[in-house]
């Protein structure tokens, strides 16, 4: 039985982004299509593999990072390494959205600050021209 394959167009519609980030991924080895003439057949590996580079992207991962964890693929030994590279970039994640979480509680816990402050100068400001 012929394996499924995918057009550019099909994938681009599934995964909601353009025929050109499609290419992009291509030139840069993550995908592989078939050739048919001058049309590209994608295999459901390549549809699999644009759902790790898309998945890699919402959690904050560069493309060369998805690149390397989805290169380590290798079920023959359970996975371990990729496992183990791919737990290590999501705790390094993790770290640094905390850090920027308390950046940005700090920061709103200032504006406030200055809010109150700039509330209060108004208030004596108008006092003073009520008077």
């Amino acid at each position: 039985m012929p394996q499924k394959t995918h057009t550019i167009s099909e994938l681009a519609r599934a995964f909601d982004i353009t025929t050109r980030t499609i290419r992009f991924y291509e030139e840069k080895g993550l995908l592989n299509p078939q050739r048919v003439g001058q049309q590209r057949r994608y295999t459901d590996a390549d549809r699999v593999r644009l759902t790790l580079i898309q998945r890699g992207k919402r959690i904050g991962m560069s493309l060369q990072e998805s690149q390397a964890i989805i290169e380590m693929y290798d079920p023959a030994q359970g996975n371990v390494e990729q496992l183990e590279r791919l737990l290590d970039n999501v705790n390094a994640r993790k770290q640094q959205l905390h850090a920027q979480m308390q950046d940005l509680k700090q920061m709103l816990t200032e504006l406030d600050d200055v809010e109150k402050r700039c509330q209060q100068a108004l208030n004596i400001v108008n006092k003073k021209e009520d008077n």
